[in-house]
């Protein structure tokens, strides 16, 4: 009796799965992080996969910056309706409101999502914090276990992370500590789009190309806003792009582009040789060690 085979993205997708799945069954408050990016829609479409015909039987996280694209914030709103989902917002801008955190002088609030992460953990009680985070991402999240431990307040050291021989997962925590689970850990950015391709996901309209008013600061496509406004020295023009990655429209630069589907970034996606955040994320050119210092301290 001969056996279909299996391809890489079903390898993957089983993976996944199987980490959702194992995670929920062991503990008790598991939140699955989603921002309306490209990864974290991979993930909720794994998620609402792992437990068909039921309802994916947790909250969605998202920690709002105040400076999110507005189409990703409408889409966000759109699958979180359409799946009759509970989602929870912690959001950058009361904390600065109340004083408890600052405006950055460079003006990004990437950074500064930590904080009401960690109380929006604390104050649900979350103990498994699903994310779409993925190892060929950035040096930083290469070092990451899957299920990652994160202590009492809810720091990551990169030296008490646990084995996972033969792909187990060892999830148990001590009191007031939680695991950040990472399903998709394994997937490169083209095993996303190629995913996104055979599963037929819609994604936010700014990940494919489109014409918009940019202006260029430091190597990068700024999209014009009011979170991200050129300065005299930087003219505007109007170009064809589209975004690798989504985040605060003030550290988040496009690329240009003519692809207008899936199709065409597939390909485009399999000629670069620099990852999404490489390329486009100012909050990871901070220093060096920009990501992995932010690790240590909570954030995703």
């Amino acid at each position: 009796m001969r056996t279909a085979p299996v391809n890489h993205l079903e390898v993957l997708e089983a993976e996944g799965i199987h980490i959702i799945r194992e995670a929920v069954a062991e503990l008790e408050r598991p939140v699955l992080l989603f921002s309306g990016g490209k990864d974290s829609v991979v993930l909720l479409h794994l998620a609402a996969k792992a437990f068909w015909p039921g309802p994916v039987p947790f909250p969605l996280l998202h920690v709002d910056t105040g400076h999110n694209f507005p189409e990703v914030l409408a889409y966000r709103d759109a699958v979180v309706a359409k799946l009759g989902l509970r989602l929870i917002v912690a959001s950058v801008q009361d904390y600065i409101d109340d004083g408890r955190l600052l405006e950055r002088p460079d003006g990004t609030r990437n950074p500064l999502q930590t904080q009401p992460l960690l109380d929006a953990i604390a104050e649900h009680r979350f103990d498994a914090v699903f994310g779409g985070g993925r190892r060929d991402e950035e040096k930083a999240r290469a070092k990451e276990r899957v299920v990652s431990l994160r202590d009492e307040f809810g720091q990551w050291d990169p030296r008490n992370q646990r084995p996972e021989l033969w792909d187990l997962y060892n999830p148990r925590h001590r009191p007031g500590e939680h695991v950040r689970v990472f399903p998709i850990s394994n997937w490169t950015e083209l095993d996303v789009w190629h995913y996104i391709a055979a599963e037929d996901i819609q994604l936010p309209e700014l990940y494919y190309a489109h014409d918009r008013e940019v202006f260029d600061r430091d190597g990068m496509w700024l999209a014009v806003g009011p979170h991200s406004e050129p300065r005299s020295n930087e003219p505007v023009q109007t170009l064809q792009v589209r975004y690798r990655t989504v985040g605060d429209m003030s550290c988040t630069g496009a690329v240009e582009s003519d692809a207008a589907d899936v199709a065409a970034v597939l390909v485009e996606v399999a000629a670069t040789r620099i990852t999404e955040r490489g390329a486009t994320r100012a909050d990871d050119r901070l220093t060096e060690a920009a990501m992995e210092d932010r690790k240590k301290e909570g954030y995703f």
